[in-house]
């Protein structure tokens, strides 16, 4: 008889998506542009808190917060890509930051994205921001024998 191999623990990762708008509004719904230097301060003090308390634990890998303007660009053929500016403000979504977590469920990481919801903004009370919650593409199963 063969030995029975113990079951590895996979983890696996999420991308934690934290939007200017396009999400559903959030509780306390004061934009940033718009908060006291103190305010985010403290916001930003939350996050890094956050993030430093997730590496303790393994479970962060990575995470920024993106400025509101950027470009499109394409493949146009030989030569120099097309630039366009954008995003637009008219445009459904439009990314603030993101974080990637590595996690041991998908329950883990709803439970870290809600915490993260409450970082806090206008007045140091929580925000309550919707967070869009994307698992990586994982590579399919291999057969070994």
């Amino acid at each position: 008889m063969g030995r029975s191999v113990p079951e590895e623990k996979t983890m696996a990762k999420y991308l934690l998506l934290k939007h200017y708008r396009g999400a559903p509004a959030a509780v306390n719904d004061v934009p940033m542009d718009r908060w006291t230097p103190a305010e985010v301060t403290a916001h930003i003090q939350y996050m890094q808190d956050f993030a430093t308390r997730l590496e303790g634990t393994g479970e962060f890998v990575d995470g920024q917060a993106l400025a509101p303007d950027g470009m499109w660009v394409r493949s146009d053929g030989e030569g120099r890509p097309p630039v366009t500016d954008g995003p637009f403000a008219e445009t459904k979504d439009l990314i603030a930051g993101w974080m990637i977590i590595d996690v041991d469920s998908q329950d883990r990481a709803v439970e870290l994205a809600g915490e993260l919801s409450a970082a806090p903004g206008a007045g140091g009370k929580p925000i309550h921001e919707w967070l869009e919650v994307r698992p990586f593409l994982a590579a399919p199963p291999t057969i070994t024998e």
